[in-house]
């Protein structure tokens, strides 16, 4: 026998124990690593769609709540602006009683009056249309 026989039987031996390529105990670790990485991307992504959406939700709460603010500013400002037209400052002024002024005075820097003050005097109150209770 030549020493070339031994080997070869050892090398067969060899490559009985130990399959060709790397072995799966050397596997093991690098496919559970790619499992727990694709699964932390999985769940990030799962997360992060669900921040989006909540926030989606949110913007539309918010932009509904302004509309409806919006609305009622401009109904508030309907009434004020209503409520200081003349004639209805005029009207409600007269339901408290109040008259118009005289004629004004005024006061100079110096203290000298310009003008001659007059008394306010009650104006009887101009007709107003009747009105129908329930129409």
């Amino acid at each position: 026998m030549t020493k070339a026989g031994p080997l070869k039987g050892r090398a067969a031996r060899l490559a009985r124990l130990m399959p060709s390529g790397p072995s799966t105990a050397a596997r093991t670790p690098f496919v559970l690593l790619v499992v727990l990485l694709l699964g932390g991307g999985l769940i990030t992504l799962l997360l992060l769609n669900s921040s989006l959406n909540e926030g989606s939700f949110r913007l539309s709460e918010l932009k509904k709540r302004t509309t409806e603010l919006t609305d009622e500013e401009q109904e508030l400002q309907r009434d004020v602006d209503d409520r200081s037209a003349p004639d209805a400052l005029e009207r409600r002024a007269r339901e408290l009683g109040m008259v118009p002024g005289g004629s004004p005075a005024f006061l100079g820097p110096d203290g000298t009056v310009r003008g001659v003050p007059g008394k306010a005097t009650a104006e009887p109150a101009p007709p107003t249309a009747p009105t129908t209770p329930g129409r």
